[in-house]
């Protein structure tokens, strides 16, 4: 199994689950830390969810995700022109 690490400035696509209607929602963040050992990603939400969280989960908000929950990864210069 290969170690995957995740650098402070990196976007993480992660996969919400809603547990109300049972309907994923699919969110950038934007990775400030990573725990390699627990293999959790903490970071800022970069986009407004579309799903009704409440006050819990809003564009900036601090969250820490496992793993298992992220789909996508791209580097900070993925998203610069060259």
């Amino acid at each position: 199994m290969s170690i995957r690490r995740y650098a402070a400035g990196d976007y993480v696509k992660v996969e919400l689950p809603d547990e109300a209607t049972g309907v994923a929602e699919w969110v950038w963040i934007q990775v400030t830390d990573c725990d390699v050992e627990r293999e959790l990603i903490m970071g800022n939400l970069d986009n407004e969810p579309l799903n009704d969280f409440g006050d819990r989960l809003r564009l900036g908000s601090s969250m820490a995700v496992s793993y298992a929950q992220i789909r996508e990864h791209r580097k900070a210069s993925d998203f610069t022109k060259h």
